[in-house]
């Protein structure tokens, strides 16, 4: 990789991780409230696992999820992030981590979930990277190796998201979407349209998943940017 392409790849990822980088910026603190909303999205069942989604590709969805991870280990929550994104992975850019093993290698038994995850330079963090991309990564989703593994991550951490590739790309996120507990949809202003926000959510909705709300993102204020959290 070119010194420049470097330079670039550095200042992205910094910038991904806005709630851990720079913790009191306004753009952190609406991460914060996207937190807060999650948690109060249901009364009588505590969250403990999700899928973070969008309807197409570039929407922020990979960003979203990362700083919500962030922002609920800050507030002392055990909490793994799974990079579900077996096509097009990049927890491992973002978190500037290795990416031999990972969740591919504990779906086909060559690695346990506790030797797969690593810790993060954040407190109470921990990423399993998507690990080696697979030739089948619907079915390896789908399996019964999965849903043994969701239940394993749900013992031993508080809180488990995946990073899932987009609803409207392929299936990935809805075959995962009735497993967890809930499922936070990103669009992004002035990029998705309304028509593919509606599909997506139809789409997850036909899938059985329970939908917590959706995050607005690359909102232009006068003031910057920000993220915002509306229920479904």
């Amino acid at each position: 990789m070119a010194r420049k392409d470097r330079k670039q790849l550095f200042h992205l990822q910094n910038r991904s991780l806005v709630a851990m980088t720079t913790p009191k910026s306004p753009i952190a603190e609406q991460y914060r409230t996207v937190r807060t909303n999650i948690q109060f999205s249901t009364v009588d069942d505590e969250i403990s696992s999700m899928i973070v989604t969008s309807a197409g590709p570039g929407e922020g969805k990979s960003t979203t999820a990362a700083n919500v991870a962030v922002v609920f280990a800050q507030q002392g929550k055990k909490v793994l992030l799974i990079d579900g994104d077996l096509r097009k992975p990049t927890a491992h850019y973002t978190f500037k981590v290795d990416n031999h093993a990972g969740l591919t290698n504990v779906l086909t038994r060559q690695s346990t979930l506790s030797q797969a995850a690593k810790h993060t330079d954040q407190e109470n963090l921990y990423l399993l990277t998507s690990g080696p991309i697979p030739p089948n990564p619907s079915e390896l989703l789908a399996s019964k190796g999965m849903k043994q593994m969701i239940e394993d991550a749900k013992r031993e951490y508080d809180l488990v998201i995946f990073d899932t590739p987009p609803v409207l790309v392929v299936t990935d996120a809805q075959i995962l979407s009735n497993a967890v507990d809930g499922v936070v949809l990103v669009v992004s202003s002035g990029k998705t349209e309304l028509e593919g926000a509606k599909k997506a959510k139809d789409a997850l909705l036909q899938s059985q998943a329970k939908i917590l709300g959706t995050v607005l993102n690359n909102k232009k204020q006068q003031d910057g940017q920000y993220y915002y959290y509306a229920t479904k």
